[in-house]
């Protein structure tokens, strides 16, 4: 133990556990982090180490004898009807079944989607019926043959703590400095302290902002493997996480049919994994997500408040350089085309997932820190019973450019962080002014990139300020764009002019005086050059041989369009519906140069080639190029045979058999169907030389 783990153990006996038993018992199971804490605070609770070895061999056993592991689910099954009944550790759902007119269980491990259950369980926990719930569970068999079920709930005990003393918890938090009680939130969610720095601290704490500050909408985008979504699937038992799929106003809102609230009004958090696979087919769903994301209430047919916070995660495939000195893309680029301005303006916080570092041994505490659930239960406490945006805002001076949404945006975010670090009182001046320089860095990260995605000024005042307490105006950066003028001043298109290379203009700065640099601000050693040339790429003379893999037209073209602003394609056989794919996938691979404004078709047809069709196609990804401010021009020549391909910074690549150089797979559901590097390839002939 070092000192922290003896004060922590000492003024929170019984509360905390040894966060290296959680590491060595998790490799073993999915079970989530909380239901683990909860067997090893049962079993565990000791700091000696004969007892602890005794206890993790009784969790052990638990596991082995409780927790039904998705692919035992027949033998599960096969121990009730031969016992009678048997205790499950699972995560129970319940269903109302409209053709049956009556509730059904559902057991994830367990396997089976027609449980019985009594109404007094789902009726005493209203989040089995959404999302959900770990519990213990005593599953028996039922004898009567007549019945159309063969399993029911006897028993049923949700996993998370009986009895939560808030006054207690904030008494604790006093014999801790604040820098130590950083310390104990990191080790209770795994992680060691001492490997981080104090900015990526920061941001492991603003991760958690959700779960305590109700109404909180937050983003982070980064990097896979970073642990994004870790915080709200298996952190708190008050928070679910929607992977991806369809996002119904029913589901998450209100069902009109049943008259029942969906999952904002029985989570504290909602949040989104994958957040670019979101599909919204439901206009009605944007629209009250807008609603309920400004001030916590909606409409359909009768009014609806809930505290339920909303986050949501995703994956940058771009670089951060080459985004913000990008004049076409953002740091919003992964967002679903439905997610508009208006849902980006509302965001309080956005989390640069590429300063947190990825998923490793390295980072995991081996000390002493609160049991899971413990903390997600002080969080859950301070959310519906305690508020301290007026506490904020009767302390907090921000600058002139900060307008309505950034200000309601930095104070949430500051009242958060009160709440996590100074749960039962106010920090320091010094303290104080870290938080808010942190909250207004978080917002204005949301505001530069809304000026990129607008025509006119309306996002224009970018450069946030708070005052200091000598009376001094802190201007705030984001240490990743500070040096970039595509995202401080970007161009903008003259939209009323119809020329070809119409002229564009920087805006002005949103500020005239010299700012001050925030010292909590400062750009980390990466950032310090942003605009780093590339080495110049070589010619290149090579055959691809038949049925070789691991060739795509990025892998092939992508070196060679660094400053390219257009590209001719000259290829007679853009004609059947294969090598129009061909032609949409070689346009994918060609935008992601940021300087890209023009596409140049040059092709032929034959008399089988049928006109219509081609043409209705070409027009299709004609407009969808239009959308990202890119044009493409077609022109038919029937007396053209050679293929090239040339680009304006001088680079020519001649392939053979033009875009049309990879095999039809087997079938469209086999590997290669989609990922180009594997499908096999044609023989074919590549030049690529500069003229």
């Amino acid at each position: 133990m070092d000192t922290l783990d003896q004060n922590i153990t000492q003024v929170f006996d019984g509360k905390v556990v040894r966060k290296d038993l959680v590491h060595r018992i998790k490799k073993g199971t999915n079970v989530p982090t909380f239901v683990l804490e909860f067997l090893l605070a049962r079993y565990c609770a000791s700091d000696d180490e004969e007892e602890i070895q005794a206890g993790m061999e009784a969790v052990l056993e638990s596991l082995q004898d409780n927790y039904v592991r998705p692919n035992e689910a027949n033998k599960a099954q096969s121990v009730v009807a031969t016992k009678g009944k048997h205790r499950f550790i699972d995560k129970v759902h319940v269903n109302y079944v409209e053709k049956d007119r009556r509730h059904w269980a559902a057991l994830e491990n367990f396997d089976s989607r027609k449980v019985a259950i009594s109404e007094k369980f789902y009726r005493d926990n209203d989040r089995l019926l959404q999302g959900g719930l770990w519990c213990e569970v005593t599953i028996a068999y039922n004898e009567i043959e007549d019945d159309d079920y063969a399993f029911y709930i006897e028993d049923l005990s949700p996993i998370q703590l009986s009895r939560f003393n808030y006054d207690q918890y904030c008494e604790g938090r006093n014999e801790f400095s604040r820098d130590d009680w950083v310390d104990v939130v990191l080790r209770s969610v795994g992680l060691e302290p001492s490997k981080l720095t104090p900015r990526v601290k920061m941001h492991f704490i603003a991760r958690l902002l959700p779960l305590v500050e109700p109404n909180f909408n937050f983003i982070e985008l980064g990097p896979r493997g970073t642990g994004k979504s870790y915080f709200f699937s298996e952190f708190s038992p008050y928070s679910t996480l929607i992977s991806g799929g369809q996002a119904t106003k029913a589901t998450l809102f209100y069902h009109n049919q049943r008259k029942k609230i969906g999952l904002v009004g029985f989570w504290d958090t909602v949040a989104f994994d994958e957040v670019g696979g979101i599909k919204v087919k439901d206009p009605d769903t944007i629209q009250i997500m807008k609603d309920f994301m400004a001030n916590g209430r909606f409409s359909r047919g009768v009014e609806v408040i809930a505290d339920a916070s909303m986050a949501f995660v995703g994956n940058l495939d771009l670089s951060v350089k080459q985004i913000v000195n990008s004049e076409v893309y953002d740091l919003f680029q992964p967002l679903p085309k439905e997610f508009d301005l208006a849902i980006m303006d509302r965001f309080a916080c956005y989390l640069p997932g590429w300063e947190m570092p990825k998923n490793s041994s390295e980072f995991l505490t081996n000390n002493y820190g609160f049991i899971t659930d413990y903390l997600a239960e002080a969080f859950h406490y301070q959310l519906k019973h305690t508020n301290r945006y007026e506490e904020v805002s009767k302390r907090i001076r921000l600058g002139r450019a900060v307008e309505g949404r950034d200000e309601k945006g930095i104070k949430k975010t500051v009242a958060g962080l009160l709440k996590i670090l100074h749960p039962s009182g106010a920090p320091s001046d010094e303290e104080f002014e870290q938080y808010v320089a942190y909250a207004v860095e978080c917002r204005r990260r949301v505001k530069e990139q809304m000026n990129k995605r607008k025509s006119d000024d309306e996002f224009a005042l970018i450069n946030l300020s708070y005052i200091d307490t000598h009376g001094k105006e802190i201007v705030v950066y984001c240490p990743e764009s500070k040096l970039a003028s595509a995202t401080q001043e970007p161009l903008r298109r003259d939209i009323h002019s119809e020329s070809e290379g119409a002229p564009q203009t920087p805006r002005a700065p949103s500020a005239a005086k010299e700012p001050v640099e925030s010292p909590t601000s400062a750009p980390s050693e990466s950032d310090e050059e942003v605009a780093t040339g590339v080495e110049e790429p070589q010619e290149q003379h090579f055959t691809i041989h038949y049925g070789a893999t691991g060739f795509s037209y990025e892998s092939i073209m992508g070196p060679y369009l660094t400053g390219a602003k257009s590209i001719d394609i000259e290829d007679p056989y853009i004609r059947a519906t294969h090598q129009v794919h061909n032609l949409v996938r070689f346009c994918e691979a060609c935008i992601k140069s940021p300087t890209l404004r023009k596409i140049t078709l040059t092709t032929s047809h034959d008399d089988d080639t049928d006109l219509k069709e081609l043409s209705e196609r070409l027009e299709e990804l004609k407009q969808s190029l239009l959308d990202i401010d890119i044009e493409l021009d077609i022109k038919i020549n029937n007396h053209m045979h050679d293929r090239e391909i040339r680009i304006d910074n001088g680079w020519t690549v001649k392939i053979g058999r033009g875009l049309d150089f990879f095999q039809r797979p087997d079938g469209w559901f086999g590997v290669g169907a989609n990922d180009l590097t594997l499908r096999k390839c044609q023989e074919t002939k590549v030049d690529i030389y500069k003229s």
